[in-house]
């Protein structure tokens, strides 16, 4: 700071000292010296045509040339007596026409000090603001920060714990060792024990990555710093790999402590897969990345978790043992977990004695924690919008409707040929999943617009299930063709309303042809390498078969999907006409439950509309 302002107290100085130079030269013309006699005599001589005297100065404009100059410019001592004696003779000259003007000015004439002595007080006033403010800038300039990694700690926030967590009770117990350690690191020291450097929690959005490295650092009582994989990231080069020094340097300090890198592929994917060489921003930081983790040492007391739900594009390097060593994976809860993580988010919330929270459990099959927390909340903000003291199981069932399809468009104009076709395609849909065994039941079927959808034919499994055989890829397929069917059938056009049910039906016959090796003509072998396309690691590489087994593919999904659409045409002919009743009861009260569907099946009456929730098939 006081080498900042004496520097600064220099280069002013000089820069006064030159203006004030400059000034003198411009504003003080050099002096001509003449005698008051020699002025005199010029008058005399009839040799002036004009002067002027201003102040104690007087300025000769010559007809002729006097010692090579028309102008002279000379100092009077008694400006006032000059001009008494001689006003005469200035009279008669100008009269004469030898005088063309002149003119005495009144008042100071003005010095370069009056144009300097303004300037050097504002130039003064001024370097004292630059000081002032360059010195707060000194103390917080952002650029001093940029290499910095922009951490969150977590001591400020509510401390999360395992009984915050539910569903994930193998997970927990396996990060429980994690907790042990930080609390008694010497118990496994002395045993020679060293724990993961690095934990990496894998799996589908919203399952509880992040919650779970939260309840791990609030178990552990150690710091916790949180940080996005993006945040490294900037068009800087080595900005990435500062901040990841920084990261780390900031661990040691408050060791011990949980690094938690949240969308670790954002810097973690694989190097060499870009065509941007080794140079690239990306790679240089996931390579201190790398050094960083290797570069601990037993006592230190950091361990990185990470979240990723691509595990699959990380780098091979990041994934061994000394760095990641571990992958957990957190799979979307079974309905015991759902039924844990419900009470979690039900708690603190009004509850009608009607909810049950095991039924709702049952009905969200693969439902994660995080669309479990969505749906509590819906279920809040729908009875508070409608003005009621709890939360009922209608309140859930509207709620969990939203989410899957969007809310109810009921104002939307909609023509009657509209309404008849969207009818038609979905009682196509529910007569042909009737008459499939191993295919989901119908539960509701609606020609009411939500989100995208014009209609919906709601299906429900009965229990959780982790496989699909064959027979129920099969009779999906079969499901999903029914609504073209039914328009072919019965409108004898078709409409653009199936294109999402055909496109699933295409990928589900494809991934029975080409993954799962459920073709009996190419055998049990898989054609796909079960990734999705990676552009960077995929770039130029050539399919794993020939153009003829490509073709065969081809040939085979076509071949899955022309029976299934037979013999969903064979159902449809057959239940023609409880078809129909099912599309006129949805034109009159647009809206069918499972079970007066069932009946219509059986041949009973249907009965009147009612009420229908989603909760129904699965109360106890």
């Amino acid at each position: 700071m006081k080498k900042r302002m004496k520097f600064s107290v220099v280069i002013y100085a000089v820069v006064m000292l030159l203006l004030l130079s400059w000034m003198l030269g411009v504003f003080q013309p050099k002096d001509d010296n003449l005698a008051y006699s020699q002025i005199v005599e010029l008058f005399r001589q009839e040799q002036v045509r004009s002067f002027q005297v201003n102040d104690h100065t007087i300025t000769l404009y010559l007809r002729e040339a006097y010692e090579g100059k028309t102008t002279l410019r000379s100092r009077l001592a008694d400006p006032e007596g000059f001009r008494r004696d001689f006003q005469a003779l200035f009279l008669e000259q100008q009269e004469a026409g030898i005088l063309e003007s002149y003119d005495f000015v009144a008042g100071k004439e003005m010095s370069p000090y009056d144009f300097v002595l303004p300037i050097v007080l504002a130039g003064g006033v001024l370097l004292i603001l630059w000081v002032i403010l360059t010195s707060r800038a000194s103390r917080s300039n952002p650029m001093n920060d940029f290499g910095k990694a922009r951490t969150t700690l977590g001591s400020g926030q509510k401390k999360v714990t395992f009984r915050d967590v539910a569903g994930v009770d193998e997970e927990k117990a396996e990060l429980q060792e994690v907790v042990d350690f930080l609390r008694n690191p010497k118990k496994f020291e002395e045993m020679g024990a060293r724990i993961p450097h690095g934990i990496l929690l894998a799996g589908a959005p919203g399952t509880g990555k992040t919650l779970l490295a939260k309840a791990v650092a609030g178990e552990s009582n150690a710091a916790f710093l949180a940080i996005s994989g993006s945040d490294f990231m900037e068009m800087y080069v080595g900005v990435g790999a500062s901040r990841v020094r920084d990261l780390f340097q900031q661990a040691r300090k408050v060791a011990p402590a949980i690094i938690f890198i949240d969308e670790i592929d954002a810097v973690g994917r694989k190097r060499g897969t870009g065509l941007g060489g080794g140079h690239d921003e990306r790679e240089q930081t996931l390579n201190q990345m790398l050094v960083e983790m290797d570069g601990f040492g037993r006592a230190e007391g950091v361990i990185v978790l990470a979240a990723t739900n691509r595990p699959d594009i990380l780098d091979p390097a990041l994934l061994r043992p000394g760095r990641f060593d571990r992958q957990i994976y957190i799979a979307p809860p079974d309905s015991k977990g759902r039924e844990e993580i419900l009470k979690i988010h039900a708690a603190g919330k009004r509850l009608d004695e009607s909810v049950n929270l095991r039924t709702v459990a049952l009905a969200t099959t693969g439902f994660t924690g995080a669309d479990l927390s969505n749906l509590v909340n819906e279920a809040a903000i729908t009875a508070a919008r409608e003005n009621r003291p709890v939360i009922n199981m209608k309140d859930l069932n509207d709620a969990m409707m939203k989410i899957l399809a969007g809310p109810e468009k009921r104002s939307r104009v909609r023509l009657e040929k509209d309404r008849r076709l969207t009818a038609i395609h979905e009682a196509g849909h529910a007569v042909a999943m009737y008459h499939l065994p191993e295919h989901d039941p119908v539960h509701q079927i609606s020609i009411i617009p939500r989100g995208h959808a014009l209609g919906l034919t709601w299906t429900q499994p009965k229990e959780d299930s982790d496989h699909l055989t064959r027979n129920q890829m099969y009779q999906q397929i079969v499901g999903l063709l029914g609504g073209r069917v039914a328009e072919a059938l019965f409108l004898k056009d078709i409409s653009t309303g199936a294109s999402n049910d055909i496109d699933r039906a295409s990928k589900l016959a494809r991934d029975m042809v080409a993954r799962y090796g459920m073709c009996e003509s190419l055998g049990t072998v898989s054609y796909t390498s079960g990734e999705e396309v990676f552009i960077g690691r995929d770039y130029e590489k050539t399919k794993s078969y020939s153009e003829k087994v490509a073709g065969t593919i081809d040939d085979e999904v076509k071949a899955i999907i022309d029976r299934a659409y037979r013999e969903c045409e064979s159902y449809l002919r057959e239940d023609a006409q409880k078809l129909q009743q099912v599309v006129e009861f949805l034109l009159e009260h647009e809206t069918m439950t499972g079970e007066q569907f069932a009946r219509c099946m059986e041949g009973k009456p249907i009965g009147e509309a009612g009420d229908t929730s989603l909760f129904d098939s699965y109360r106890q």
